[in-house]
């Protein structure tokens, strides 16, 4: 992260001092660079120059509030895979119209709600659903804007539970079933054919599946335009990945030459869903240590942030570089970094050589997606403080839960 610099031997966001914000905040504390989205959605903007596009954020990587209006205001679209997510998105004042719907279990009152709302677009992912959609927008008097997310089977090359294009995954439509379901949806007088989705996995960093799985979807649009089935738009997925350990991420400047190659001279608009290469790196997570917990084998970095704060490492086997927010002249020591959570499985980094002691704090590195936006309540931990800073502005987005909140909304039983 370019933003992320040490003054002095501390880390610093910008300008901001960390040590001042777990100071005003407490711990654990995500903390996000404005500058960090703003020129991560330019590189966006970028690749796609010159050609008809919609950047649409993917919510799921982040969807706080004030991340959301902020890339808004950069004009970006939104993908979307739940009400709760299209509530958010309008909350922070993005445009119904610049949202597409993705997800394989959209609910009867999900669909309601977009076609109220006005999105852009359906990315529908059965024929089950497409049939209740062309229902619900009945019952309505409206007609459904669609796409159809269609599966090319391309290996993504990343963590399976993360592959979303291969034929065993349960996104999409298969590639060979999709020219049926278009002809099925011509005939509907409540459905409105917009385009075709494609979207094989997250944190791709070989972009060949990508293009390959382009190449299948076009020929696809060309096949339905060949029929009179004409698509307006092309909705590419997102997916790209991020440095966490020693991956390098995709080159934009192939990025852009893939597309350029492909859509120049071509009448549809593309559209793309980034969510973690918009926020992964741009974002933190502050935790201080609790304990130095030496053992037979091993030495335990106890920390107050826990796998209800950052899933990854527990549900992914992910890695976060882990570093000493001050600089120290204390030798490192071999350790794992461990939350207090009463799971064997709650770990921020396992294998670690860190020069720490108790009561100092740590940063948890490209921890700006799939960070808040998957923390819980487990243990009945209240969830994490968030910060946005701006140069030297400090923007306190969202305040740490209190015991209160944590049972608000239950209740106990009259006997």
């Amino acid at each position: 992260m370019n933003h992320l610099h040490r003054k002095d031997g501390r880390l610093f966001l910008e300008e901001v001092s960390l040590e001042e914000l777990a100071r005003l905040y407490g711990t654990p504390l995500y903390v996000y660079s404005l500058a960090a989205l703003s020129e991560a959605y330019g590189r966006y903007e970028q690749a796609l120059a010159g050609l008809p596009h919609l950047i649409c954020y993917a919510v799921k990587a982040n969807g706080s509030l004030a991340i959301l209006q902020h890339f808004a205001r950069l004009g970006a679209g939104f993908d979307i895979v739940s009400g709760g997510e299209l509530a958010r998105v309008l909350a922070a004042g993005g445009e119904a119209g610049k949202v597409v719907f993705s997800g394989v279990g959209k609910t009867a009152a999900e669909m309601r709600m977009a076609l109220e709302a006005g999105i852009r677009c359906f990315n529908v992912e059965s024929e089950s659903e497409l049939e209740r959609l062309n229902r619900v927008a009945g019952e309505l008097g409206r007609r459904a804007p669609v796409s159809f997310r269609v599966n090319p089977d391309v290996d993504p090359k990343t963590h399976p539970y993360i592959s979303t294009g291969l034929r065993q995954n349960k996104f999409g439509v298969p590639i060979s079933q999709a020219p049926a379901l278009y002809r099925r949806a011509v005939e509907m007088a409540n459905v409105e054919i917009l385009g075709v989705d494609c979207h094989i996995g997250s944190q791709l960093t070989d972009l060949s599946p990508v293009a390959d799985a382009l190449d299948r979807v076009l020929a696809l649009v060309d096949s339905l335009a060949a029929d009179g089935i004409q698509l307006r738009h092309v909705d590419i997925g997102g997916g790209i990945g991020i440095r966490y350990r020693d991956e390098t991420p995709p080159d934009m400047a192939q990025y852009r030459e893939i597309l350029q190659s492909r859509f120049s001279g071509r009448r549809e608009e593309i559209i793309v869903e980034p969510g973690r290469s918009l926020v992964g790196e741009a974002g933190v997570l502050l935790t201080r240590v609790e304990y130095i917990k030496p053992g037979e084998d091993k030495t335990f970095v106890i920390v107050d942030a826990a796998m209800n704060d950052l899933m990854r490492p527990a549900l992914y086997d992910a890695f976060h570089d882990i570093v000493p927010v001050a600089e120290s002249s204390r030798p490192p020591i071999a350790c794992d970094v461990v939350g207090p959570v009463c799971e064997t499985g709650d770990f921020l980094g396992l294998g670690r050589h860190l020069a720490v002691e108790e009561g100092g704090l740590l940063a948890v590195l490209s921890a700006g997606a799939y960070g808040m936006s998957m923390s819980s309540n487990y243990n009945s931990r209240p969830r994490a403080a968030e910060v946005v800073v701006n140069k030297n502005e400090i923007h306190l987005v969202r305040e740490r839960e209190n015991m209160e909140g944590l049972m608000a909304g239950e209740r106990l039983v009259s006997w």
